[in-house]
């Protein structure tokens, strides 16, 4: 292994640590850090790339962060790349359980500490609401693909239907589009591809 090699497989490293160590509130926190660090910092994946990366993080077993992790280490550098991600992201919250659960049962009923974590949580969901925000923004290119979105939202939240056959059916209906009507399907790709260049 050559110093370039090295070099690289510490930066994604170190990225992916730095992410893991500032994200409170688990992976969908961690979008946006994620989305900043890497997409617009680093410019390691382009925008486009990385709503696709969310969407089959998703949609396979396991946290969303440590699965975009993978893929994210894996599309940069292969499967050194992949494993260096994947430490960097596990290994901060790996030693912060490890000294909270040691402490946990000795403060975990204190006032400071619960006062903290009051503050914490609402922040947490403004972090969630802005990764929504961020993915949106790159998803949905037109009324179509809004109203995709409604769907899936009203299935999971109404009807209690499993995320995994949420994403199924829309995977199954942009495929629809692309057979029965390839110039909408073309439209919609244009629009997306015209959003990929707008920072």
């Amino acid at each position: 292994m050559n110093k370039h090699d090295i070099r690289q497989l510490k930066d994604i490293f170190i990225a992916f640590f730095t992410i893991g160590l500032f994200t409170f509130g688990g992976g969908y926190a961690m979008i946006p850090l994620i989305e900043r660090e890497i997409v617009e910092k680093k410019k390691w994946i382009e925008r486009k790339e990385i709503t696709d990366i969310f969407a089959v993080s998703q949609s396979i077993p396991g946290a969303i962060a440590i699965n975009s992790a993978t893929f994210i280490g894996f599309k940069i550098y292969g499967r050194k790349g992949a494993l260096a991600a994947t430490l960097g992201v596990i290994l901060p919250s790996f030693f912060i359980i490890s000294v909270i659960a040691s402490y946990f049962n000795k403060f975990g009923n204190n006032l400071i500490i619960k006062s903290i974590f009051s503050g914490i949580r609402p922040a947490v969901v403004s972090l969630i609401f802005f990764a929504v925000y961020k993915v949106g923004k790159t998803s949905i290119s037109d009324k179509t693909g809004f109203l995709i979105s409604i769907i899936g939202m009203l299935l999971v939240v109404v009807f209690n239907v499993h995320a995994i056959f949420v994403i199924i059916g829309g995977a199954v209906f942009g495929l629809a589009v692309y057979k029965l009507w390839p110039n909408k399907a073309d439209e919609i790709l244009r629009k997306e591809v015209k959003n990929d260049d707008i920072p």
